[in-house]
């Protein structure tokens, strides 16, 4: 201690005694600290620029080439609906419905991503302003979009004929749900309204597409209450381009679960039967089969915010909106299995100018 106290002090009188000396020492000290603390944020700043720039270009090209494209959407633009069908996996949990200029916006987004079909369902799209929402989308997404295909899916009960009049044009595929040609089966299922006959208006919007050039689909669900009956008769005579036939689906949330607004569980059939059903109709040259296992994951589902929906975990989980995100970021989180959409015929010559339609 006695060693170096006496250099110390002496230092110290020195620096007191000259205030220049005392000044240079100081900012000899500070340029000393900054150039060290500047140089560690060079070193950190050059190693994240060599990590991320410049781009690695082949890595964003098999990004792009592994893309999903939405080349058929379905678009569920409202959840409200006038029947209770108790198997409904997509029910009225909000009247939200887009305005029409942003729901032309997120359509144009598609289109630009590579969406060549379209198909509008709810909840029941014709109820939402008597029809004429729906049908200014048809129409500008055959105008102005010239998308190749353009399709609804309807319970049927809320079509005039005033509307094939005035956009039947832009529409090429019109699909009716009917689970069964036994009105006691829909009113135990939920397909109806009231005491109208849902198969009534099945066969008179039969008649009306045949007469607007629209093309005629019909989509059935089939359940406990509808598994034992022989529709054959009945399809052959509707004669529609495509009979879908479903397997009930449970969704979490949806149709099973606490939050859900239906109770599915006493509608689900086994694998066994709903193949029995099929084996049944085989002779029906229409029929296009769905299992749960198809079904699931090989859609491309748009809810009412546009957003979609990813069903892999046996719920639909919501992605950003298309309108906030783009389809490109939106689309990574649909859980879409294209693969399996093929599978299961879903690319088909779905305009109309293409099919081979008696009139």
């Amino acid at each position: 201690e006695a060693y170096w106290s006496i250099p110390v002090m002496v230092l110290i009188s020195s620096l007191l005694a000259s205030p220049k000396l005392l000044l240079h020492l100081c900012i000899s000290t500070l340029h000393c600290i900054f150039e060290s603390v500047f140089s560690k944020v060079r070193f950190w700043t050059a190693g994240a620029c060599k990590v991320s720039n410049p781009p690695d270009k082949k890595l964003d090209e098999r990004k792009d080439q592994n893309a999903t494209t939405p080349t058929s959407v379905n678009y569920h633009f409202t959840r409200k609906c006038n029947y209770k069908c108790g198997f409904c996996f997509h029910t009225a949990k909000t009247s939200f419905v887009l305005p029409l200029e942003e729901a032309k916006r997120g359509l144009k987004l598609l289109q630009e991503a590579g969406m060549e079909k379209i198909n509008f369902s709810g909840g029941e799209p014709f109820l939402h302003d008597k029809g004429e929402f729906l049908g200014k989308l048809v129409e500008y997404c055959k105008v102005d979009l010239q998308l190749p295909s353009v399709s609804i899916v309807s319970n049927g009960s809320m079509i005039k004929e005033k509307w094939f009049q005035k956009y039947g044009d832009y529409l090429d595929i019109l699909a009716i749900s009917c689970d069964s040609f036994d009105e006691a089966t829909n009113q135990l299922i939920g397909r109806a309204q009231g005491r109208k006959s849902h198969l009534d208006n099945l066969y008179k919007i039969r008649s009306w597409c045949q007469q607007y050039k629209v093309a005629f689909k019909i989509n059935s669900v089939i359940n406990t209450f509808n598994v034992d009956e022989d529709m054959t008769e009945q399809i052959v005579e509707l004669n529609p381009v495509r009979w879908k036939v479903f397997q009930c689906l449970l969704i979490d949330g949806e149709n099973v679960g606490e939050s859900a607004l239906r109770e599915a569980e006493r509608f689900v059939i086994s694998d066994q039967q709903f193949q029995e059903f099929l084996d049944r109709h085989s002779s029906v040259s229409c029929l296009v089969p769905e299992s749960n296992e198809k079904m699931r994951n090989s859609y491309l589902i748009l809810d009412e915010y546009m957003r979609f929906l990813d069903c892999r975990e046996g719920r639909k989980d919501p992605s950003k909106s298309i309108l906030d995100v783009g389809v490109k970021d939106a689309i990574c989180f649909s859980g879409f299995d294209e693969k399996m959409f093929l599978k299961r015929g879903g690319k088909y010559e779905w305009s109309k100018a293409d099919m081979k339609l008696d009139w």
